[in-house]
Parts: structure tokens; sequence; C-alpha cells
């Protein structure tokens, strides 16, 4: 009896493990090793038709398992919980979950390990707010390496749900937004060549095609912006709201003028007149889209916008075919491009259906649809206007037969035609010769852009330098006129001299001795060289600071940007000091304290052109700040280390918000009003000092003024990863 009652103990101990384990990890455990992988057939699925269910309660709901790579819930009203559980195999903590759906605007992720915090994703959030910098939902997996954690997403979204869940290491997910940010930037390259492209065309021949070709790849632009997330990135990412609304207002809009676009080229109101009210149904629909988007309701509004999509490229497609078949040649390139947009959306809609893999090509199919859509019409637009030209050239033909008959006809006519044709020729002249000149001045226009542009940078230095020079020359030049004088009538008392004492002669007169007196009385000699010596001393003076001045300018320009010396960094800032000095006037005061360091090994100009870069934006905040009572400037050198020299710039202008502060290394990031500056000279900082194996440091809070700390070592690593070249 005591047997059985054993044997039942381990049977009942058995059991409740099995019960423990099952309760803890739900369907097939995800092994992530490191490839990135599409998670939708290890997914645990349910469905909350109350939307009442908290995390908590979930595990009450029944959860079935995934059939597909990418689960399609369709339009719903109910919320959907996912379950799945992950092994991470890897050396790293951190995993990256993404749904490759922007589409997705309220969805919350929990850990089954921490249940008091989730991460989430509403609706009504900016970007901002989101985990992570990227268009699509995105979170962070913190798995220890060999373990395991099970994870539940809650989703509740109006319109179409489509769940293409990736499971990514934190190289492969940064790999993925490169990716996606290099080909999303092609394709915006592409749009804004072809839209500005065919806008001068617009403003240049006045056709009314162009027009709405230009406002549809506007917005045809914007719908792609939207539909992919990159429009809550880049343009409203403080509009919660308007981000659900965009999808259905660009897409209405960019159809709209896609309608209006072929009306008007394919002119369909004389060679298709039934289709081309059927058009206007089209725009109905679209707009009805809109209206319903705004009414709330989602499902209408969707099913709306697809019909009218799948009606306008049917209609256009049918009306292309049929004008193509009549003989209009541009109608060719309509329909081609139109076909290759109907399967970019044909591609990218089998994706969604789970009938086409998940990657990079299918991911920009609709993008790379209306990219080359795009480029075609603008070659139909192109052939339509060669055809309008040659239709031209043709009619010029025949009349010029009609001309040649009457000619034969009636002499007189011929003689008044061919003066009008003849005062016509030069007036074609006269405009070909202006054409001419006005693209020789744009050329010039251009080049003296470019040259002003390469110039700007100099101009500050050479004011600065011109007026440096100027104040010790102006001082030479000005003590020359009294030096000729002085040395004039010195001359004329030596000439008096001679004249008393003629060669060969030994005996002076009275009177000559007389006269003598009277002329040194009257140009008082000792007068003469104490003056003299004033005057020489203040041109020696002159020299003195030219001289300085243009080894401080020649330390400064130095020409061994390719070379590593050894850098004297003090003198490279006393000669920086000098060339500023202009700039910096007598209102701001300058406190220097340069220690004795040795030498560093690194290039000189550039190194010049750190010091003077920051110690410029430092004397510009100052000066700006017209109400600061001591506006001062320090610059300190010392030995920081056994092998390193630090330099610090510091002032005590108005300082940094920490926002600032975090982009001021930035390319192009300035806090300058437009046209006063461009943003590089704290980017170009930054890189001189990491091709110098440097390190640089900014503090600074509001109202606390600036220090920018520089660290440099003495002697360079052999084999640096920077050269002076990048």
């Amino acid at each position: 009896m005591i047997q059985r009652f054993r044997h039942l103990r381990r049977l009942y101990f058995l059991l409740f493990l099995l019960l423990s384990v099952s309760f803890v990890t739900y369907g097939e455990q995800i092994e992530f090793k490191g490839q990135d992988i599409l998670i939708g057939k290890s997914l645990e699925i349910a469905e909350d038709p109350t939307n009442q269910i908290t995390f908590s309660e979930a595990n009450q709901l029944q959860f079935t398992r995934s059939k597909e790579v990418s689960p399609n819930f369709g339009f719903s009203n109910s919320t959907w919980w996912i379950r799945f559980t992950v092994q991470n195999n890897t050396r790293h903590k951190n995993l990256y979950l993404e749904l490759g759906y922007p589409m997705i605007h309220d969805i919350e992720l929990f850990d089954t390990n921490d249940p008091g915090h989730s991460q989430k994703i509403a609706e009504s959030d900016s970007f901002d707010k989101r985990i992570t910098r990227y268009q699509n939902p995105a979170f962070i997996l913190s798995i220890p390496a060999g373990g395991s954690t099970t994870y539940y997403i809650k989703i509740r979204e109006h319109t179409q749900i489509v769940l293409p869940l990736f499971l990514r290491s934190q190289s492969g997910f940064l790999s993925t937004v490169l990716t996606g940010e290099i080909l999303m930037g092609v394709y915006i390259g592409i749009l804004l060549v072809m839209l500005f492209y065919n806008l001068f065309l617009f403003f240049s021949i006045k056709e009314k095609s162009y027009l709405f070709y230009v406002l549809y790849i506007l917005f045809i632009g914007l719908t792609q912006l939207a539909l992919t997330g990159y429009g809550f990135k880049l343009l409203w990412s403080d509009q919660p709201g308007f981000n659900t609304f965009s999808p259905t207002f660009f897409s209405a809009v960019s159809g709209l003028f896609a309608i209006l676009f072929f009306q008007n080229f394919l002119s369909t109101r004389t060679r298709t007149p039934v289709l081309h009210q059927g058009l206007y149904l089209v725009i109905a629909c679209y707009f009805l889209s809109v209206v319903f988007k705004l009414a709330g309701n989602e499902s209408v509004s969707f099913m709306l916008t697809n019909v009218s999509g799948i009606a306008s490229i049917v209609l256009a497609l049918t009306i292309s075919a049929i004008i193509l078949k009549n003989g209009y040649r541009p109608a060719m390139y309509f329909l081609i491009a139109w076909s290759v947009f109907f399967l970019g959306l044909a591609l990218f809609v089998l994706r969604n259906l789970n009938i086409l893999p998940y990657n990079t090509f299918t991911n920009y199919t609709m993008q790379a649809g209306t990219a080359i859509e795009v480029i075609l019409l603008s070659f139909a637009l192109a052939d339509r206007i060669n055809i309008l030209k040659r239709e031209k050239e043709l009619s010029q033909e025949q009349a010029l037969l009609i001309s040649k008959e009457n000619e034969r006809i009636i002499k007189e006519q011929n003689v008044v035609l061919e003066q009008n044709v003849q005062e016509r020729t030069k007036e074609l002249l006269l405009a070909n010769t202006e054409l001419i000149d006005t693209l020789t001045r744009l050329k010039d226009t251009q080049t003296q852009l470019i040259e002003s542009e390469k110039m700007a940078s100099l101009g500050q230095l050479t004011a600065g330098i011109a007026h440096e020079i100027n104040n010790p020359i102006n001082f030479v030049s000005s003590n020359i006129r009294p030096l000729r004088r002085d040395i004039g009538e010195l001359v004329m008392i030596l000439d008096a001299y001679e004249k008393m004492l003629p060669p060969g002669t030994n005996t002076v007169t009275e009177e000559q001795l007389q006269e003598i007196e009277e002329l040194k009385e009257e140009l008082d000699p000792d007068y003469l060289k104490t003056e003299l010596n004033t005057l020489m001393k203040g041109i020696e003076d002159g020299a003195h600071r030219t001289v300085e001045i243009v080894k401080g300018l020649k330390l400064f320009a130095r020409v061994d940007d390719t070379d590593l010396n050894m850098v004297n960094i003090n003198e490279g800032i006393e000669s920086t000091l000098i060339i500023l000095n202009y700039q910096i006037g007598t209102k701001l005061k300058m406190i220097v304290d340069l220690d004795n360091i040795p030498n560093v090994e690194g290039f000189g100009g550039k190194l010049n052109q750190v010091f003077m870069n920051i110690i410029t934006n430092s004397v510009h905040v100052l000066q700006k700040d017209t109400e600061h009572p001591e506006p001062i400037i320090w610059v300190k050198t010392w030995m920081s280390g056994p092998d390193h020299v630090s330099i610090s710039i510091k002032d005590n202008g108005s300082g940094m918000t920490p926002e600032v502060k975090a982009k001021i290394f930035e390319p192009f990031f300035t806090t300058k009003p437009v046209g006063e500056g461009t943003g590089l000279g704290l980017s170009i900082v930054f890189k001189i000092i990491e091709v110098h194996n440097g390190t640089i440091n900014v503090n600074s809070a509001p109202g606390e003024g600036t220090e920018f700390v520089i660290s440099l070592p003495i002697l360079k690593k052999k084999n640096p990863i920077l050269t002076i070249n990048d």
C-alpha cells in the first residue's frame, strides 16, 4: 500500500512539472541564432472581441497557432493578442522585433519576465515618443544570452491588419534601416528631379499637362511617404492625427491629379468621350473615401480608396490602349508607365497575401513602380512635345510649298512673302542670339557663384589681415614725409658748410660764420636729430609689426596638410589670434595661458583651422550678446598626461541647451539665421580632431558659457584609421 502511494506521488509530481513547463513556454519556441527571420508561423494568435482583456487576463484567451508567414486579419474592431517565445542563442542581449507594416498605429509589447513594464506605440503619440526612431513599429527584446522569454503583443487597429513580424539582431536591424534609408533616398531623389525638371518645363512652355503631372508627382510621392511611414518620421512627426488620415488623403489627391493629367494629356474628351465621363465617377469615389475617413468609417474608406485606385488604373490602361491603337504614339509610353505601376502594385498586394516572400525587392515594388512610371510619363510628355514640334515643322513645310506655288502664280505676292520670311528669319536669328547670350550669362553667373562660394570663407580672413597690416603700413607711410623734410634741412646745413669752405679754401670769414649760425638757429639741428630718431623708431616699429603679422599669417596658412610634421600648438594659437585680432576688437577680453608643452605630430594647417573655427564661434556669440557686461574668451594649453596635450577654448556667453549640445557636431546643423552659416564649421573641427586620433568635448549649459576641450596625442598611432584626405 505504501509502495503504491509512493508511485502515485511520483506520478502527480511529474504531472505537475509537465503542467508548469507548458504554462511557461507556449507554442513553438523561436530559436534565434543571429540571422534575421520572419516569425509568422511561430506565433499564437487570439481575438478579443470585447476589447477589455488585460495582459494579466490574456492567458485566458483561446490561442491558435498561425499558419501564415505574415498573418492577415483584414478589417476588425476586435483587439488581437499575439504570443511567442524566443530562445536567444547569440552572445548579444538585445534583439529587435520589427513589424514591417507601418500602418499599424496602436501596438503594445509585454514581457512575461517584467509584467509591470511594456513597450507601447499609441495612435495618439508623436513620432518622437517611439522607442526606436524607425518608420516601422520596432521593439527591443532584452533576453540574456542562452536564455528564453515569452512575449505578448496587443494590437488594436481600425484599418487592415497585416503582421510581417521580423526578429533581427542589432546589426541586422541597423543594416535594414540603412538599406531602407538609401533606397528611399534614391526614390525621393528621382521624384524631386522629375518634379523640378517638369516644373521648369511648365514655366517655360505653359503647357497645362506639365502642371497636372508635377502635382501628380508631388502627391504620389507624399502618398508613398505616408504608406511607408517616412512621412510621419520626416514631415509630420508631431501630428499623429494627420498621420492616420494622410494615406487616404494623399491617395485621393494623387488619384485626382493623375486623372486630370491623362484627361489633358490624352485628350480623352474628344478621343474617348464615354470613358472620359467614367473618370469623373472615379474622382467621386476618391472624394467619398476622404469623407468616410473623416467620419471614422475606416473599412468603407479603405474599400473606396482601393476601388478608386483599381478603377483608375484599369481606365488608364484601357484609354491609352484605345488611343495607341488609333495611332497616337505618346499613348505607348503612357500605357507602359501605368502597366509598370500596376505590376508594382500587384507584386505589393501579392506579398501582403503571402503569395510572394518578404524581401528587399517585394518591399519596394510600389516605390519602384511609381518611380519608373514617373520617368516613363516624363518620356511621354517629351514625345508629345516632339510630335507637336514635328507637326509644326510639317505645317511650315506645307506653307513653304504653298508659298512657292503662289510665287509661280503671283510674282507680286512672292515679293511680299519673301520679305515676310526674311523678317521672320531675322527675328528668329535675333531670338537665337539672345538665347545664346542668355545661356552664356547663365554659365558666367554659375561660375561666379561657384567662385564666390570658394572665396566666401577667405573674405573674413582677408579683411582682418588687411586691417592689421594697414595700421603699421600707414604708420610707416605717415613718417616718410617729415623724415624727408628733416633730411632736406640737414642737407641745407651741409650745403651751406660746403659753400663756406669750397675746395682749396682754409679760412672762414666772420660774415660766413654769422650766416651759418643764423641758419642753425632757424633749422635747429638738435631738434632735427631728436625728431629723426623718433621717426626712424616709428618706422622700425611699423616694419617690425608688419613682420610679426606676416609671420603669423605664414604660420597659420601652412602648406603641410598632406604630410605629418611636429607642430607647435602654442605658435598655431598665437598666429590664429593674430589673424583674428581685427574680429576680436577691443570690446572682447582675451585671456591666454599657454603652458610649456611639447610639439604634437599632426597637420598644422588643419589644427589652426580648428582653433579659428572654435574661437570665431565664441567671438560671434559674444558679439551678438550686446548686453553682456564683460565678454571674455579664455585660451589655455597644458599637459594632460605623459603623452597627451590638451587645449581649452572657453567663453562666458549664453551657452547651449542639451538639445543643441547633442547636435553641435552634426553636418549642416546651425543655430544661426539662414544665410549666416553653413553648419559645417564644428563638423569639420570634429573630423580634423578625429584624424589626429584626438578627442573633443563640449561643456556647456544655458547661461553658463561654453568650453571646448581638445585632447591630442603627442605622437599619432602608426596605422591611423583615417587620413587627412578622408
